[in-house]
């Protein structure tokens, strides 16, 4: 299928591996296996999947060659959710790894450039190794032991994940468009060389392969042995509840709303809302409570300056941020209740410290906020914030700036967890399923246990009419799920587009903005898919540049 992929198996779990070729065919034990070895005990099949887990949020050099050290994989492709929505909003001009342009929309529509490249090609090393586990264990002669299910679960589910994505990004929508007909992804199920892949599926085959795949993964489960333990560690294993939530996902985009509430139940049991002071601890660990699944980033993966948090978080001591904080849409925080502490991790009155930003009010000279009557007051109230908030000297703040993301050691550039599903998506997920099916009453009985533990003085006797309700389950997604990621799904599912000025505006500038502070609905304008990468079309047999989105 893929010349990145048409020389051999990797299978990372001891180092990283910076390139492939065919002397890694042969057994290097602290670099890697071959694909035979791979599958000859369910000890070296664990290691198969040990590598998936560490190539979610590895420098994508060190997972796949052609891979570049500007793509931390899930590191990258987690924020980039709400960087193409305008969620999280730059406040400054700063384009390390070309974080600028793909806010600017400049990258994905680009069919030569490294995110539609990177995450085309980390998707599918993900698909490839979990193919080799699935074929070797159905088509092996293994005694069935509940290691081998769990083994066998997580790879079904893995292939599912990657799948989904693929579709979601290099295909229209499936609720604005016909699945029946509208090209999706290629298929590929092969683990031996040359990986050759079918032609582009259409959107719906992709939708039933990732159905058939998941209720596969459910049933080893069902089968297989627990996941042990719910700290860090733990969670990056992927188990039962996992692959729950991606069918609510996989149900909800597809407009399956019964399985998508059912799905969700299910996924979320066991998992505790998080309190106040723990929803307000950073997001930077999958030790939360309510965190279902979660890459637990060891230090001697160095993503670093290449982190998740590096990208969107205003604790991190990087460029990105210190001269860029990230603000949150005032017109989103502006409406959340006083009630609701999750107000508390945004900024609306922080100082404008950086002389570089945007809007072209930044430092003392030029202040607007009337709170900051002298220089001095101005200066504190910027001292008070870094000194609160564990910023370094040259950290700038900016008017709705968040601290919703935080480093666990603020002011550092130490990695942390990538948290890739929650409790709280699951309450959403019920709520708005239950609400596409015309229960009104039940969507706000789905949604009643998180919006009360956020919001004390929530009523869900205010809003009278699904449309009114729909309303609110929209802003708590953005809300809730704010700096995670899902701003590019829902936009897609929603049919909404981006509008910066509307209602006041965003806060963010036209000028930084360019041809992103306004974008029409997805329906509307085929931009929001990913282009397929130009690599791709050169290297497979299957695809021509007619295949092009």
């Amino acid at each position: 299928m893929i010349n990145k992929f048409k020389y051999c198996v990797l299978i990372l779990f001891a180092i990283s591996i910076t390139s492939c070729s065919e002397e890694f065919l042969d057994r290097t034990p602290t670099d890697a296996i071959s694909a035979a070895d791979a599958l000859s005990s369910q000890e070296n099949m664990q290691l198969v999947l040990n590598g998936i887990h560490r190539g979610l949020y590895s420098q994508s050099q060190t997972v796949f060659p052609g891979g570049n050290s500007a793509r931390a994989n899930n590191h990258y492709w987690v924020p980039m959710g709400d960087n193409l929505t305008g969620d999280l909003i730059h406040s400054a001009n700063a384009n390390n790894l070309s974080w600028r342009s793909v806010m600017q929309w400049n990258e994905h529509t680009d069919q030569t450039s490294l995110t539609t490249e990177l995450l085309w090609y980390h998707r599918y090393n993900i698909i490839l190794h979990a193919n080799l586990l699935i074929n070797g264990i159905t088509e092996g002669d293994f005694a069935e032991t509940e290691q081998l299910n769990s083994i066998l679960g997580q790879a079904y589910t893995y292939r599912a994940y990657a799948y989904l994505s693929l579709v979601q990004h290099y295909a229209k929508g499936y609720l604005i468009g016909d699945p029946t007909s509208d090209p999706g992804v290629p298929l590929l199920f092969s683990s031996d060389s040359p990986f050759t892949s079918e032609p582009r599926s259409t959107v719906q085959e992709i939708y039933d392969q990732i159905g058939s795949d998941l209720e596969s993964a459910i049933s080893a489960f069902e089968n297989g042995a627990e996941r042990t333990g719910g700290g860090a560690e733990a969670k990056s294993q992927l188990n039962i509840d996992v692959a729950y939530g991606l069918k609510a996902r996989w149900a909800l985009s597809k407009g399956d709303w019964a399985t998508a509430a059912e799905a969700a139940q299910i996924a979320r049991e066991g998992y505790a809302l998080l309190g106040e002071d723990d929803w307000k601890s950073g997001f930077n660990t999958n030790n939360l409570s309510e965190v279902i699944w979660g890459s637990h980033v060891i230090q001697a993966e160095t993503t670093f300056f290449r982190s998740y948090f590096y990208l969107a978080s205003n604790t991190f001591n990087g460029s990105q941020i210190r001269n860029n904080p990230k603000i949150a849409d005032r017109r989103m925080v502006d409406a959340i209740p006083e009630t609701d502490y999750r107000k508390n991790v945004f900024l609306p009155d922080a100082p404008n410290s950086n002389t570089s930003a945007a809007n072209g009010n930044g430092g003392w000279e030029n202040n607007t906020n009337p709170l900051y009557q002298t220089e001095e007051e101005f200066d504190a109230a910027i001292a008070e914030i870094k000194s609160t908030y564990g910023l370094v000297s040259g950290h700038n703040t900016h008017p709705y700036m968040h601290f919703k993301l935080k480093n666990a050691n603020p002011g550092s550039i130490d990695p942390d967890d990538v948290i890739y599903m929650r409790a709280s998506e699951m309450y959403l997920i019920e709520a708005e399923a239950k609400l596409m099916m015309d229960d009104l009453e039940g969507a706000k009985e789905a949604l009643r246990p998180l919006a009360e533990a956020r919001d004390s003085a929530w009523d869900a006797d205010e809003f009278n009419t699904e449309e009114e309700f729909f309303e609110h389950i929209k802003f708590q997604w953005r809300l809730e799920m704010w700096g995670e990621g899902f701003g590019y799904t829902n936009h897609i599912r929603w049919d909404e587009g981006i509008d910066h000025a509307a209602n006041g505006g965003s806060g963010a500038s036209e000028v930084l903005y360019q041809e992103a502070f306004q974008i029409d609905k997805p329906s509307m304008n085929d931009d929001w898919i990913f282009q397929i990468p130009l690599a791709e079309i050169n290297a497979n047999p299957n695809l021509s540049s007619s295949d092009q989105n």
